[in-house]
Formats: structure tokens, sequence, C-alpha cells
């Protein structure tokens, strides 16, 4: 069974850092496109970045953009979300996905598979 398991996620403050890991179990994403996504209380949940199959392609939301880098380990199926400059709202759950096929994507649509997720939170 294909499983996405998200960790990482914690309490850190204002100006911290924190980087989120989610091994993929049961299906070969390394031939896939793969993304974060996130949901703050009361919110939709929203696009965060994404990472087609070879790594060399990445998407940011404008609102993460130069603070948050995505990256995979193709050797270890992982997918790593590396937050840097945490601001109070940051603070949200964080869902790690894997996407139909081997681009990444905006649009949540566009994924078949979805982690539980991993609580965020920043403190001011």
């Amino acid at each position: 069974q294909e499983q996405l398991v998200e960790s990482g996620g914690g309490l850190v403050p204002a100006g911290g850092a924190l980087t989120l890991s989610c091994p993929g179990s049961g299906r070969t994403f390394t031939s896939y496109g793969m993304g974060w996504f996130r949901q703050a209380p009361g919110k939709e949940r929203e696009f965060v970045a994404a990472i087609n199959w070879s790594g060399g392609t990445t998407y940011y939301a404008d609102s993460v953009k130069g603070r948050f880098v995505i990256s995979r380990d193709i050797a270890k199926n992982t997918v790593f979300l590396q937050m840097n400059s945490l601001k109070p709202e940051d603070t949200a759950v964080y869902y790690c996905a894997g996407a139909k096929d081997y681009s990444g994507s905006y649009y949540s649509s566009d994924y078949a598979y979805w982690g539980q997720g991993t609580q965020v939170t920043v403190s001011s």
C-alpha cells in the first residue's frame, strides 16, 4: 500500500528553522513529482512547494519563495522541505503529496497520494 509519512514538525520561535521529511513506501515515488501543502486553522489547504521527478525543477508559493527549499533524495525515496526564517503565519499542518505524473504541480487535484500531516507552530 502506498504511504507517505511526514516528520520533522514542531514548535519554533519566529526566525527559526525546521526541516520536514517525507519518505515514501509501497510505490516508487521517485518517478513522480512531489509536493508540500499546508492548512492553517480555519483556512483552506494551500500549495507550498513542489518538485519534479528528477529534482531539476521546483515550484514555490510566493509566500515562501526565498525562505523554503524543496529537495528530494531519489535513492531514499524521500522528499524534504527546508524551512528558514519562519514566521507565525507559517503555522499550519504540513502535508506531503505524491503527484499523478512526473511533474510537480501547484494544484492539489494533480496529486494522488497524501500523508497524514505534521504540525508546524511558529511562536511570535
